[in-house]
């Protein structure tokens, strides 16, 4: 395990102590954990098709050039020898949960990024824990101790920073950096490390002749201003090593959603097509049920089997807002059905999914929700509550397979739960 840190006292001029934590190529590292005998071999996570996608890559896997979200077809290319694993999304949460109380342990205030990421607020954690550097060890050992895994982490004064950090000390590394080096240590670093510079805005700073974080510091503020918008000035801020956004305690998922890329294309109004929105509505039903969460905006995605060149593929989205939020699987699936309908483009589809937005906590969506004109409404609203827990108790039982209105038969390009 790399540990160090990158000033010269980490303990001095820490106005806020942020850490961030990223399980190393945590889906792989999950199965080797459970596989002792995959140990040391390049192991690779994902859908298994000639469609499917890497979801995640041990790092002997990596070595060969194999990376998350890469097709599956050049994973194998790259790595013949590799061993491809279709993924456990139901052990993923159950170790993700263990990861998570382990963050709990060392910090009152995290905000998860995903299953395997978070940023922890550290501040005043000192008399506890002591100095940054030692209460990421403590971190690092907790989270081994819980869950058998290693966890990458970096500590910083901001968010941005924290996130850099815990990207170069991977795999089961740890940096730390206190304020007085930030922008020292921001200045050499390419310019796309920033949060917000994708491969547009990349190829913008380019031209203007911005290729490190020190070019983007030295830039002109008006200009950038001119160039970018409001967005130019926080790009600024950031290469000078400002970013005050704080640790959000009470974050919120913004979306869930399940889709399934196919091993051939289907036809738009196909019953297999309708199958599979079935099964994602259901899928989607039974997490906000788990999680006491309603939503009000059902999203329907197609990705249209129409080759654009460089891998790339024409995406539709449709969406629609319920006249009541609901955690139902077949209100959400009839939502999307509805949607789908409306769609009249004529190519083939390969790729479709299904996403929930607008989404309320606890029992709101009940709670305000109009009244049926005759009891038989809500006797039919109660029996369907009633269905909905005995498919719970089913699915949480013998798996979410054993009991289903509709099972899509299509493999999906990759464990595909999303959380947003």
């Amino acid at each position: 395990m790399a540990s160090r840190s990158l000033s010269p006292d980490a303990d001095s001029r820490w106005p806020r102590v942020i850490a961030h934590a990223d399980m190393d190529a945590f889906y792989a590292s999950v199965e080797i954990l459970d596989n002792p005998a995959l140990a040391g071999l390049p192991v690779i996570v994902g859908g298994r098709s000639a469609r499917g996608v890497v979801t995640s890559a041990s790092y002997e896997a990596r070595k060969f050039g194999v990376r998350s979200a890469m097709p599956t077809v050049q994973a194998r290319k790259l790595c013949p020898q590799g061993v491809f694993v279709p993924g456990r999304m139901k052990r993923y949460l159950e170790i993700s949960r263990i990861v998570r109380r382990a963050f709990d342990s060392v910090s009152p205030v995290v905000e998860p990024l995903s299953l395997d990421e978070a940023f922890l607020d550290l501040t005043g954690t000192a008399r506890v824990l002591g100095a940054p550097i030692e209460a990421a060890r403590i971190l690092k050992r907790r989270v081994f101790e819980e869950s058998g895994l290693v966890v990458s982490v970096g500590v910083a004064t901001t968010k941005m920073a924290a996130k850099i950090l815990s990207d170069l000390s991977k795999p089961d590394g740890l940096l730390v950096l206190d304020q007085s080096q930030l922008e020292d240590f921001l200045a050499p670093l390419p310019v796309e490390r920033l949060w917000g510079v994708g491969r547009v805005t990349l190829a913008r700073m380019n031209q203007a002749g911005i290729r490190t974080v020190g070019d983007l510091a030295r830039h002109d503020l008006g200009e950038l201003r001119e160039a970018f918008g409001s967005v130019g000035e926080r790009f600024h801020q950031m290469a000078h090593g400002i970013d005050p956004r704080p640790v959000v305690a009470d974050w919120r998922r913004k979306s869930y959603g399940e889709e399934s890329t196919f091993a051939r294309d289907l036809e738009l109004g196909s019953d297999e097509l309708r199958r599979v929105l079935i099964a994602h509505g259901e899928a989607i039903g039974r997490r906000l049920r788990a999680d006491s969460i309603h939503a009000r905006t059902v999203v329907l995605k197609l990705k249209l089997a129409r080759p654009l060149g460089h891998g790339r593929y024409p995406v539709l989205t449709r969406s629609v807002t319920l006249d009541n939020p609901s955690d139902d699987g077949r209100t959400i699936t009839d939502a999307a059905t509805l949607l789908l309908a409306k769609v009249t483009a004529r190519d083939r589809i390969r790729l479709a999914g299904v996403q929930v937005h607008n989404l309320e906590r606890g029992e709101g969506g009940r709670a305000d929700a109009q009244l049926g004109l005759f009891d038989g409404a809500a006797a039919g609203e109660d029996r369907r509550e009633r269905l909905n827990r005995a498919l719970d108790a089913v699915a949480a039982r013998f798996g979410e397979e054993a009991l289903t209105r509709g099972l899509a038969k299509a493999e999906r390009a990759a464990p595909t739960r999303r959380i947003k």
